[in-house]
């Protein structure tokens, strides 16, 4: 049987690449509902594509005058409470993905996630439906999937599991020194050498926040410490993350770097689907030499900054995401210097009273707090 699919934040990477994969398998997979910030020619031509039959904007009105078939334009709540949808791609940027997320779970929906924020910030709160092995929430980052398909098949992990390693290009600054990136421009900072992102995850990239963000959802998903997570720069990026056991074994997962990879993974789970049309196939020797490096955390201060808030717990973790949000902009506004972002976050972070295990609406109020905050540290510093 077909599984009916609703992608939520359809335009932009994650959506159009969940798009290419439905297209590739038109007898496994069909679209129920679509969801965009604004009306786009990309999201009309998506609509033409298809067929959805519900339709939502944050912005705007989409005509159907022009469709051959119906259209029902609703909320993204009836999306995601349609008991026609199977599954519920989450490819939404930024906190904007939560609420959705939430709603989703609590209509015992498949959520498969690629919005970040939502592990980073209410961890606390979904815990209950996202632990390892996966049934309601399954990830679409390349590393978090590169650790459930290597933990696949394994039991007693509670006994014999060692350590998570996640992998990391170390973006476009990788090798440079702090003197070095401390000037580098906004049109530097999104140039990443592997991955094709939109501009604030090509920046937490570039500051490597992005990875301290999937070592707080590594802890979530697979309930491992912090202690048993770390990060390696490899910046092939062919080994999508590793995972060892108590025995000294190691296991990884291993493929050319395509979001399409693990995108259909989890929609075709738990089978596997055939390769994604214009995937590259190379035989294991025309493959490049695989390196490991140990990741610079003083020319990176994000990375460590962003660990230890969500070790904190509390409303720490929706703090950092706020004031990362909130600094990112001003820095591709030229507004701020490339280590401003750190230092508006840690200033943040360190004018917070946390609440210990948050609700949501705990969350929501510390996110706008550090909003405001970090926008005030900006008009009285630059």
């Amino acid at each position: 049987m077909k599984k009916n699919i609703a992608v939520l934040g359809s335009t932009g990477s994650i959506g159009t690449q969940t798009l290419a994969i439905v297209r590739d398998n038109p007898d496994l997979f069909s679209i129920t509902a679509l969801t965009a910030g604004n009306m786009s020619e990309l999201f009309a031509a998506q609509v033409d594509e298809f067929f959805p039959n519900k339709v939502s904007l944050q912005n705007g009105n989409i005509s159907t005058s022009n469709h051959n078939f119906e259209i029902e334009i609703v909320d993204t709540d009836t999306i995601v409470s349609d008991s026609d949808v199977d599954i519920i791609v989450i490819a939404i940027p930024g906190l904007a993905a939560l609420k959705p997320t939430l709603k989703a779970l609590e209509q015992d929906k498949t959520v498969a996630l690629a919005s970040k924020e939502v592990l980073v910030v209410a961890g606390e709160i979904i815990e209950p439906s996202i632990r390892f092995p996966f049934t309601k929430v399954l990830p679409l980052d390349s590393e978090h999937s590169a650790i459930w398909q290597s933990l696949r098949g394994e039991v007693g992990l509670e006994n014999h599991l060692s350590k998570l390693i996640l992998t990391a290009s170390g973006g476009p600054f990788r090798g440079m020194d702090a003197s070095s990136v401390r000037d580098v421009t906004p049109q530097r900072a999104l140039e990443h050498p592997t991955w094709r992102m939109g501009s604030k995850v090509t920046i937490d990239s570039a500051t490597l926040m992005n990875k301290a963000f999937e070592v707080i959802e590594a802890h979530w998903l697979f309930d491992v410490s912090y202690t048993d997570i770390e990060v390696l720069v490899h910046p092939q990026s062919i080994v999508h993350s590793i995972v060892e056991f108590t025995d000294g074994t190691l296991k990884t997962q291993l493929s050319m770097p395509d979001m399409r990879l693990p995108i259909q993974y989890a929609l075709g789970y738990p089978d596997r689907l055939p390769r994604p049309s214009s995937f590259p196939s190379r035989e294991i020797y025309e493959m490049p030499t695989f390196t490991f490096e140990a990741l610079d955390e003083d020319t990176f201060p994000c990375f460590r900054i962003g660990l230890e808030a969500g070790m904190r717990k509390g409303t720490y973790p929706a703090v950092l995401n706020a004031a990362d949000e909130e600094a990112v902009k001003f820095f591709l506004q030229g507004k701020v210097p490339f280590y401003g972002i750190s230092d508006l976050i840690e200033e943040t972070l360190g004018k917070h009273n946390s609440v210990p295990n948050p609700d949501l609406e705990d969350i929501l109020e510390s996110d706008a707090w550090a909003r405001n905050q970090t926008r005030e540290i900006v008009m009285k510093r630059y």
